[in-house]
């Protein structure tokens, strides 16, 4: 929930150069408690603490130095991907480029998906998977999916090309650590799946990729994700007792969405007034991210340039990082510096067509690849080494 000040962001961004701020947007702490009884305090959380933190901002900085500032760049991940869509959604005069990291931004559905699947774990524990086979599941997504790229690499270049099914991981006799048991199989086809609503078929959220095993604890493991029935206890429900049993994916994501009534759920496509003024996106998300859905992002990235048209092709782009998890971490290469990448865009026009992205392992560099802007992906050139970015080439799919 935000309440706390990103010191470690802005030790990095003081270190690059710039004036710099963050907000606890409106309340300490890391429970959705704070908005019990208080609507205006959502609001704060979802978009307004943001706004009126770059205000205040600039006329410190007009004030200290003389002149105001000349750009201003927005950098968040999660939450903060929310965040920055808000901005540049609702406030598109704030920022001249905005980074959006593996946004939240489909906040309601994220939530409703995340407790629709606790139901299914915990409604008979049978259903559970033990985090002791993560690891196990985790090499079988592999073994199935890494080399649809024609490169096996120990990476999921993309995981919708693949399709993983865990049941060739049933347990041929009684459960044991390297198997899964038939309920177990169905817990893993429901992680994998997205939530819909039984009546409409209607998608509500997508579900995770395959390569995201090793987190899988973060919505199916022994408690349901906080963040989300904090949500619906505190704000939908308003009733600190609702208890996440109840909850009716069918009937109850309506309810929420009307109460939300887009504060937090960020899903408006048309970025026509950012993009106008020369506002540049840059989104980027990991393929493995175990806790918001990498399709989600691509979902609203599409449909930002559908409902742009050609207008989009100067001002936002995406890369999806195989094997990286959320905001990063994971098996794949998950550091790039996204700050160079928008100043280049912004400043000198020179939009971002792929970002060298690295991975770390006993504290040195152990791979390098491109990362590609989507939906184009790196490929081998066939030649070289694997883990050297200057032997992969970005192509369409």
């Amino acid at each position: 929930m935000a309440g706390f000040i990103s010191y470690n962001a802005l030790a990095l961004a003081v270190a690059g150069g710039y004036a710099t701020v963050s907000t606890d947007t409106g309340h300490p702490g890391n429970t959705g408690s704070f908005a019990y009884g208080h609507p205006e305090k959502m609001i704060d959380f979802a978009y307004r603490s943001e706004h009126e933190m770059t205000v205040t901002a600039k006329a410190i900085l007009a004030a200290f130095y003389g002149r105001g500032a000349e750009l201003s760049y927005w950098n968040g991940c999660s939450t903060g991907g929310r965040q920055a869509l808000a901005e540049a959604q609702r406030y598109p005069s704030d920022f001249n480029g905005i980074i959006a990291g593996a946004p939240a931004n489909n906040r309601i559905h994220l939530y409703a998906w995340s407790i629709s699947l606790a139901q299914t774990v915990h409604k008979d524990e049978a259903n559970y998977i033990p985090p002791s086979k993560y690891a196990m599941i985790h090499k079988a997504a592999l073994d199935a999916c890494d080399a649809v790229d024609g490169l096996k690499d120990g990476l999921i270049g993309d995981p919708t090309r693949c399709h993983f099914d865990p049941s060739v991981l049933a347990c041929k006799g009684g459960d044991g650590p390297s198997c899964l048991t038939s309920a177990q199989v169905e817990t893993a086809r429901k992680i994998y799946s997205p939530a819909k609503n039984s009546r409409t078929g209607q998608e509500i959220y997508p579900g995770l990729e395959p390569g995201s095993e090793m987190g899988w604890s973060i919505h199916a493991g022994p408690e349901p994700l906080s963040y989300a029935t904090d949500g619906f206890r505190y704000v939908t429900f308003k009733n600190p007792a609702w208890d996440y049993r109840t909850f009716d994916l069918d009937r109850d994501v309506a309810l929420a969405d009307n109460v939300d009534d887009g504060i937090t759920s960020i899903m408006d496509p048309n970025l026509k007034d950012f993009m106008g003024r020369g506002g540049k996106l840059l989104m980027y998300h990991g393929w493995s991210d175990p806790n918001v859905s990498p399709l989600n992002t691509v979902h609203y990235y599409q449909s930002v340039v559908k409902t742009m048209d050609g207008a989009a092709s100067d001002s936002i782009r995406l890369f999806m990082f195989p094997g990286m998890g959320h905001c990063g971490g994971g098996e794949g290469p998950n550091t790039f510096d996204a700050m160079s990448a928008l100043a280049q865009w912004v400043e000198k026009g020179q939009a971002p067509e792929q970002v060298l992205a690295s991975h770390r392992s006993g504290g040195a560099v152990d791979r390098t690849r491109p990362i590609c802007a989507y939906p184009k992906a790196a490929v081998y050139k066939g030649t070289g080494s694997i883990d050297d970015a200057a032997n992969f080439a970005c192509q369409a799919p």
